[in-house]
């Protein structure tokens, strides 16, 4: 109870103080906590602790000169799940977009403690029927300072496909003098450490064993159907899939969000409740073992 008063997350970050069980939420690059705030509210009803933290060049107005790393972002949700490491005992791990690369290299490394993975439209490559194809070019760039001298622009709808969810989540990004002009904009050397990211990670994929779901949008402006496709192939546990068929790529907000939070609960239900188990065989067990031994 005192790491969870004494406890102070970072300026927007998303933090509910709860049970024995977490689960550690990373948003997409350029976004922020608030487009996880649906799902979050639903975990902590359920008695958990969630955390969803800024993490500064991912982060939304975090870092405009883009010259965090993607090793920055990925030492930020470390230190933020060994936070949750020291206040719960079931750690689950999810990610949205791009968050879902860090959330499986989390994976990769700590799935020893976790006891599961939820990816909200991943993106391995950035590939929806909304983004230019000269976004290719990008990928001959091989150094960052080359990279940002780029500019780049999400391109409506800007991952929304209900027109009155996107223009409230677009008034509430202008609403602070100290971001930028421009909020659809990403800079060339943010979006040149996400595709470092993306190449790092990879290789790890079939090292996952974590019991994963997916969630992904048939018709992703942003992200492809083809990138779940090759987590399902690639990843090396169970995988679930949910697609969606009325939603674009920020699934956490728009028409299907509350399918997307139900989904999400009755899963998170299921690793508990296989967790709790594993604990009861485990006591039962080292009961058996003591019995013996006394018996001796």
């Amino acid at each position: 109870m005192k790491n969870k008063e004494k406890f102070q997350a970072p300026r927007g970050s998303l933090y509910i103080p709860g049970g024995r069980s977490g689960v550690l939420l990373i948003h997409s690059l350029g976004g922020s906590p608030l487009e996880m705030k649906a799902v979050a509210h639903a975990l902590s009803r359920k008695g958990m602790t969630v955390y969803c933290p800024v993490v500064p060049g991912l982060t939304f107005g975090t870092d405009i000169s883009g010259l965090s790393t993607w090793q920055d972002w990925y030492k930020s949700v470390a230190a933020a799940f060994d936070h949750m490491r020291s206040v719960c005992d079931n750690i689950i791990i999810g990610g949205a977009s791009a968050g879902s690369i860090l959330a499986l290299r989390l994976a990769a490394y700590r799935q020893d403690q976790a006891c599961g993975l939820m990816l909200f439209a991943p993106t391995l490559s950035v590939n929806g029927w909304a983004i230019p194809k000269t976004i290719k070019l990008f990928h001959l760039v091989t150094d960052k300072w080359t990279a940002r001298l780029f500019k780049f622009r999400t391109p409506a709808p800007y991952g929304i496909k209900d027109e009155r969810v996107r223009n409230f989540a677009l008034e509430s990004m202008r609403g602070s003098d100290n971001l930028p002009a421009d909020i659809t904009e990403r800079g060339g050397g943010t979006v040149y450490e996400f595709l470092s990211l993306v190449r790092n990670v990879r290789p790890m994929l079939s090292l996952v064993k974590l019991h994963t779901l997916i969630f992904h949008p048939r018709h992703d402006d942003q992200s492809d159907i083809k990138n779940t496709m090759a987590l399902q192939r690639r990843l090396g546990g169970l995988v679930e899939v949910s697609v969606l068929d009325d939603s674009y790529h920020l699934v956490t907000l728009d028409r299907q969000r509350g399918y997307v939070v139900d989904r999400t609960m009755e899963f998170v239900d299921r690793l508990l409740a296989r967790q709790a188990d594993k604990v009861s065989v485990q006591k039962a067990a080292s009961t058996s073992s003591k019995q013996l031994g006394a018996a001796e």
